[in-house]
Parts: C-alpha cells; structure tokens; sequence
C-alpha cells in the first residue's frame, strides 16, 4: 500500500523539515506485522514528494489471526487485500511515522506547522462502497477529490469494477498536521470493519483528540464515528463530546449577539457622536445587507453564519427571493433560528423557501453551490486568520456565487468606545479586527484571485477620521 504527500510550496523542501524526515535516505519504521518505509521520489525546491510505502508480512497475518479460521470465507485467512489495500494499518504507519508533524511539531522551523501549504495526496488502494463515498468523507473538509476505479479483473471486463479506488486529493492551502489527522481518521472508517486492534475507550479518546478540531463540523460525523469506533459503548458517549465541543468553538462563528457597545444610542469617549435612532448597529449591518440583496435582485441566497435568524427573516420579506438557506455551526443557533422564525408554523409555500442547515465555512459543502449571492455577517472576524485562506477557497473558489457581501468590525473606529483599551476587541471572540486599510486590501485580494470586482463601504455614523463602527464589501462577477 502506498501513500504520497507532495507539494509545491516554495521551497517544496520545507515538506521534510514538518514530516521529519530527511529527504537523502530512505528511513523505516516497524509496525504490527510488518514496516512502513518513508523516502522521497523527488524533492526540489519547487516540487516535494514524500512516500509511505507499507510491506505487510500476510504470514504473520494469518498466525496472530484473531476469531474463528474462515469467518468470511474457507481462505480468507489466506486471500485477503489486508497487505495491498489502505486500511487501519495505514492509520497506524502515520501515527509511527509522522507522529511529531500530526503533534504541529517542527524544532528546526517552529514557524512551520502553522504554515498553510497547497498538498496533493495519492492512496493506492482505498476500499469504498462506491467513488460517491469518498467525496461525502473528504470533499466537506476542502479537498478537490479524484477517484479513479479499478475493475475486477481487465481481462473480463463484464464484471465491471472492484470496490477499490486509487484515491487523490488535492488542497490549496491546509496545514499538514491537519491532512496527517483527515487522514488517521478516516481510512480507517473506509476499512471493512476489522480492524487489527481492539477497539476500546483508548480509540475513543484518539478520535477526539485527532478528530476534535475538524469533525464536530463535518456533515458526515455520525457515520464517521460510528465506522471508527464500531461499539454503540463507545458511540454516543463520543458523539456527545464532539458536539459538546462543537457549541463551544472559538474557532468559527459564535452567536450573533453584539457587544453591548456595537450599538449607535451608546456614546463614545466624549459624547460628540450621537444619532436621534436608537437602532442598533447590528440592525444597520441587516438592512443594509437585506437592501443590496434585494438591488442584486437575486433569487437564492446564502446566510453564512445565519445565528438566530435575523437576516433571514428580512431575506424571507423580499419577493424575488425565491429560497434562502441558512447555515450556521452551532446546532444551539440552528434551534433557535427555527424557534424564532416560527418555522413550524409556516405556511408550506414559505417553508419551501428555507432550508436551515448545520455546517462550517471551512470545509466544502456541496449543499452550498447554485446560489445567487451569499452573505457573510459578522463572520470573518471569529475566524483564526491563518484560516481565512480556506474560507476564501469555501465562499469563493468552490461555491462561486455571483455577488458575496462580507462584513466585519471596523478597527479605526474602536477608539469611540471608551469601555475598551487599547488592543482590545469588541468581543471576545473575536480574533482579530481589520482597520479601513487591512479589510480593503484583503478584499481587494480575494477579488483579484477569483476574479470579482470589489466595492467597500462603511456602515453606521461616520467620524471623519475614524470612518464608521463597520464596514461592508459587495463582491460582484
């Protein structure tokens, strides 16, 4: 069974400093019966391609052979794919092998384990039921999949394919401890449901610790946790850990509950800025959000990051609005969202117009494609920065709507507030806030790439030097 990793960041070589692994020898590492081999086909500086190449021994296979002999068939002790397909020895060889890079370790390069690098991956073979599976487990986590089948036997092609894949991914910005860990997941959930060690509280406690960054959001969590740890002991236990870990993220949307100071009536440092309405500034960032919808005159529309519902209600109130989905990560919001928007009580016609679902602005989702425009509300700013690069690729690369409208805390204005120190953000989940300059730039950027033009505004009262509490970028094709 082979696995490579390669990629072209510059300089590509940096890709063994993160597996530490030197690329000029080849180096092994035992494993239950058998090893897994690490050494690079090629590494230049501007393309790097680590293997790991597993040789199981199917003697010692079948003498440490658990159960009774033939429990599928008379000589599947014997005839197996356990040495030639992916499986949970695969899970295994990257825990021994590259254990210090899934750790984000790197003592030479401290730096490097943040870094977000493009990486393609090729698995020769991956067992499935079918190509349509390995999209469902890797496309949500951003991953551009390519599955090519292989028939049973090529000299009687009216037996049609096998169950087995040659499996390639490709990211455009990820780290690698998180691949590592997409993977150490994963394959063993593709297994055919016998793994090589037993299963018991242990695993549960590697699936969360490998597991708990990235799965709680996955729309395939229930099935990849019930595949992983097999025993109904250990899953729902499991399952309410990730979800208990999941409403208390810091690392994608928090509820949309502004800061008390977000607010136009609360008066800043020296009383100067005062408006007669007593809206507050969130209710601006709505309208005005709900306004451009409406001049875009599109007919579906993304809420990403929906809360409670606030936008979609006012989304619900234009005509030529034909749907709205709203996606939000925390399953809390979502509850809330249906509690407040009465979507029991709809009449059928409106209760077609909206879908609500859970998911995350990290990870693809196939669920988010064919809409007119999206809107992105106080969102941007509970994402770790270093993250931003795959939510660009989610919003803009992958979904592709014709207009995307971003907002996001406005920095220079922050001085207004007399409740705040210097440094401080409006919120405490906040994880940075861009003055005029940096979200301009940035848009600017995102724009450039995937080819949109930009315009950004400010929303709420305007000081002259300061601008206003917010602003708005309108991304139009």
């Amino acid at each position: 069974m082979l696995l490579t990793i390669s990629t072209t960041h510059q300089p590509a070589t940096d890709l063994g400093y993160l597996l530490h692994k030197n690329p000029a020898r080849l180096q092994s590492v035992d494993i239950a019966y058998g090893q897994a081999h690490v050494f690079y086909p090629e590494a230049t500086a501007e393309r790097c391609t680590a293997a790991l190449l597993l040789d199981i021994d199917p003697i010692a296979l079948v003498r440490n052979h658990r159960g009774p002999a033939g429990e599928g068939f008379a000589l599947e002790q014997y005839v197996n794919d356990r040495p030639y397909a992916a499986s949970s020895f695969l899970s295994t060889a990257l825990s021994k092998a590259f254990n210090t890079a899934m750790n984000g370790t790197c003592k030479d390069r401290p730096e490097l384990p943040e870094t977000l690098l493009p990486l393609e991956v090729t698995v020769a073979v991956m067992p499935a039921a079918g190509a349509e599976q390995l999209h469902r487990l890797f496309g949500p986590l951003g991953y551009e999949v390519q599955t090519q089948a292989h028939p049973l036997d090529p000299t009687m092609p009216d037996w049609g394919d096998s169950r087995y894949y040659t499996l390639r991914l490709r990211h455009p910005a990820l780290r690698l401890r998180d691949l590592l860990s997409h993977l150490y997941v994963l394959v063993p959930v593709l297994d055919r449901g016998d793994k090589h060690y037993w299963i018991n509280r242990e695993e549960a406690e590697k699936l969360l610790h490998r597991g708990g960054e990235w799965l709680p959001q996955h729309p395939e969590r229930e099935f990849i946790t019930r595949r992983y740890l097999r025993f109904a002991e250990f899953i729902n236990p499991t399952l309410e850990r990730l979800l208990a870990g999941e409403l208390a993220a810091t690392d994608d949307v928090a509820g949309e509950e502004p800061a008390p100071e977000e607010t136009t009536n609360d008066q800043p440092a020296d009383n100067q800025q005062q408006t007669t309405s007593k809206q507050k500034l969130h209710d601006i960032r709505l309208d005005r959000v709900a306004e451009e919808i409406r001049r875009l005159g599109a007919k579906r529309v993304l809420d990403l990051g929906c809360g409670e519902g606030k936008l979609l209600r006012r989304l619900l109130k234009i005509p030529h609005v034909e749907h709205v989905l709203g996606m939000e990560v925390s399953h809390q919001e979502l509850q809330r969202a249906h509690e407040r928007l009465h979507v029991a009580e709809m009449p059928p016609r409106q209760r077609e117009r909206l879908t609500l679902v859970q998911g995350s602005l990290l990870y693809h989702d196939p669920r988010l494609a064919g809409y007119d425009a999206a809107a992105v509300v106080e969102v941007i700013e509970h994402l770790d920065e270093s993250r931003l690069a795959a939510f660009e690729q989610v919003v803009f690369a992958r979904t592709q709507p014709s207009a995307v409208l971003v907002t996001t805390p406005n920095a220079d204005y922050n001085q207004r507030y007399e409740t705040l120190s210097a440094g401080q953000f409006r919120h405490t989940d906040h994880r940075f806030e861009w003055t005029r300059a940096q979200f301009a730039e940035w848009a600017a950027g995102v724009a450039e790439r995937h080819g949109y033009r930009v315009r950004t505004e400010p929303l709420g009262p305007e000081e002259e030097s300061l601008g206003a509490p917010s602003q708005l970028a309108v991304f139009e094709r």
